[in-house]
């Protein structure tokens, strides 16, 4: 913790030091940092195949689902959509990566995210590759019940996931390009 103190005191101009000082502290922060964001990367990648994991808020839901649903665009109409979500779970059940692709007769969205929960906390990043839309993500899981807001520049959305053993409801709130869905998936 002392060199996290170091570190800020340093950045804010407050802990006077020789240059030579300076410059070696600068450059093991620095490494550490890139450590710490490596390992973060790592751990949020790291995925496995098991249902059942112990632990976090995303554990048990690694796998593939798909299921239907509909999606109401923008005029108002609906049309039915197909889905296919992969789950990636690791880092204990507290890491995970998702795909999501969902299509109708005359509308696709592929969204995907990385996300890490620090206790019932939820952050992480989403894209959607088919508007090239991507934006971060911060909400809240626990009791197999995901609550995010997706938020990008010109675009925000509520997203929620509700898992109960094979069964999931994906809901999509948004008053962009389309106004929602609602998708029940069931694990492969």
């Amino acid at each position: 913790m002392e060199h996290l103190r170091e570190y800020r005191a340093v950045a804010d101009g407050k802990l006077h030091v020789n240059n030579g000082n300076k410059k070696s502290l600068v450059i093991t922060v620095t490494r550490r940092l890139i450590f710490a964001a490596a390992a973060m990367l790592v751990a949020s990648t790291w995925s496995t195949g098991s249902y059942a994991q112990s632990g976090g808020p995303f554990a048990g839901m690694a796998g593939v689902w798909s299921g239907a649903g509909t999606v109401t665009l923008d005029d108002g109409s609906t049309e039915r959509i197909r889905c296919r979500a992969t789950y990636a779970v690791g880092a204990g059940g507290n890491g995970l990566q998702q795909t999501l692709t969902c299509a109708s007769d005359s509308y696709k969205f592929n969204l995907s995210s990385n996300v890490m929960a620090q206790g019932s906390a939820i952050a992480g990043t989403w894209n959607e590759s088919t508007r090239n839309i991507n934006g971060n993500i911060e909400g809240r899981a626990g009791g197999g019940v995901v609550q995010v807001i997706a938020n990008a520049p010109g675009f925000s959305a509520n997203i929620s996931l509700t898992t109960r053993g094979n069964k999931q409801s994906v809901i999509i709130r948004s008053e962009n390009q389309f106004k929602g869905a609602s998708i029940t998936l069931t694990r492969s």
